[in-house]
């Protein structure tokens, strides 16, 4: 990581998926913060290859795992069976503290974490206060799919792509692209993501990772805003369908605020800490249609 190889991918067999979404958390919390940190990209189907990559691959006997292109550094493990993962927890626990110990960072604690809340509950008061939430004033809207940001583009396709130009050009250190998916885990979701993901990937040319929110404020999000600086964040948005009521209390059917409320005050907290710290951020509204939205913004950029 010191000298620029800081995107730790990992190579896992579809019965250690799961690992990958615990590790990374492990290493971006721990590692990512006073502007160091290694990102660790998990769950790549294609891998456009920068100089910035170190390969992990764990095997497990008579299961298939991509191999690691060559020319790159590459950390093999075989396991003997699946029981064998949990040496691998401590093992990578270990590894990440003793990681921390060179880059001269406490890996465990999570500074930045807070931040984000921070203005999440300031919103969430605002919205028990006012009846809704702060409202953005979108670029523009094209095709149902609202453009949020600093931008100059009259288009869709020139708005995305301007803004992932910044990733092909930097050079120093190289950059990484995050997509923040704050929609509803599904199937069919997460197909459009991958396929949305490799997109990016043949654009940039960088690592590109893929997160749902709000699980990776408490995972990734550490990194996203404690290390050098050098990600640019692609937040997606939407229209809830329905919505379900927050107690106020245990047990009381009283309520002044619903799970939709809560998570788009999170989106918007996320992206008012991550512009805080001077990081790029464009946020793109898929409107009530998130399987045409992500259609959209992929056609986008091929």
């Amino acid at each position: 990581a010191k000298l620029g190889q800081d995107k730790l991918t990992f190579l896992l067999p579809p019965e250690l998926a799961s690992f990958g979404d615990w590790v990374e958390q492990l290493i971006a919390e721990s590692t990512g913060k006073l502007g160091t940190g290694i990102l660790p990209v998990v769950g790549e189907t294609t891998v456009f290859v920068a100089p910035d990559r170190v390969f992990v691959r764990i095997s497990l006997p008579g299961r298939e795992v991509p191999a690691a292109p060559e020319g790159h550094p590459v950390i093999d493990i075989e396991l003997e069976d699946l029981y064998e993962i949990g040496a691998q927890f401590f093992e990578w626990e270990m590894a990440t503290a003793i990681a921390c110990q060179r880059l001269c960072v406490n890996p465990f604690d999570q500074p930045d974490v807070e931040s984000a809340k921070m203005v999440a509950r300031d919103m969430m008061a605002a919205y028990q206060r006012d009846g809704a939430l702060p409202m953005l004033e979108p670029a523009f809207i094209e095709n149902s799919v609202g453009v949020y940001g600093e931008t100059t583009a009259a288009n869709l396709r020139d708005a995305v792509i301007g803004f992932l130009g910044a990733a092909r050009e930097t050079t120093t250190p190289l950059p990484y692209v995050a997509i923040h998916a704050y929609l509803a885990p599904n199937e069919a979701t997460s197909a459009a993501l991958a396929k949305l993901r490799l997109g990016v990937e043949a654009a940039t040319g960088r690592a590109v990772t893929v997160g749902y929110g709000p699980r990776f404020l408490h995972s990734t999000g550490q990194l996203h805003k404690g290390d050098a600086g050098n990600g640019l964040f692609v937040q997606l948005v939407a229209t809830p369908h329905g919505d379900v009521p927050i107690p106020d209390e245990a047990g009381s059917p009283a309520s002044s605020i619903g799970f939709a409320a809560l998570i788009g005050a999170q989106s918007l907290g996320d992206r008012q800490a991550l512009l805080d710290g001077g990081r790029a951020v464009l946020r793109l509204d898929l409107g009530a249609d998130i399987a045409h939205g992500l259609a959209t913004i992929s056609s986008a950029i091929d």
